[in-house]
């Protein structure tokens, strides 16, 4: 009997620090996002196929990517382990895709501007099972988000 209730406890206090741990670590990435996007500035992102406003410079236009990996902590992946038992939609997945998508799309303006671009467009985000999660029930949760883009030289209309 003890040995259950010890094994429970440290399923609890597994859960437990993984809630706190997880929301620390994802209030963290957040600051560090909303900062980089605020330093980034203006930047002209389109899911556009063509170039609009497209200036010839001496810079060609270049396909640029961003990748990203998130691992879930252990407390989304417990909520979305309860969640395939009773089946429905995995909503603590939300904030890792969203967070995913920003950062590799934060990659992808950063990596522009070093190259001395002021635009993308173009812009494609695909997702990638890494690590089995999808296909097998003891796969780590993570999501893994792959950013494609067409980097270009963008003139202002006012100019």
């Amino acid at each position: 009997m003890g040995e259950f209730v010890f094994q429970i406890g440290f399923v609890v206090l597994m859960i437990g620090l993984g809630f706190v741990a997880g929301s620390i670590a994802e209030s963290r990435h957040l600051a560090q996002l909303a900062e980089r996007e605020r330093r980034n500035g203006p930047f002209l992102v389109t899911q556009l196929k063509s170039f609009p406003a497209y200036s010839r410079t001496d810079l060609a236009p270049q396909m640029i990517v961003g990748e990203v990996v998130i691992a879930s902590d252990y407390f989304k992946t417990f909520l979305a382990s309860m969640r395939r038992i009773f089946g429905g939609e995995v909503r603590s997945f939300h904030s890792l895709m969203s967070r995913a998508r920003r950062e590799a799309t934060q990659r992808i303006v950063e990596q522009a501007r070093e190259l001395g671009y002021n635009a993308i467009c173009n812009l494609r985000i695909e997702t990638a099972d890494v690590g089995g999660s999808t296909s097998s029930k003891k796969g780590a949760a993570m999501v893994a988000v792959i950013a494609s883009a067409t980097a270009y030289t963008f003139r202002s209309p006012s100019a």
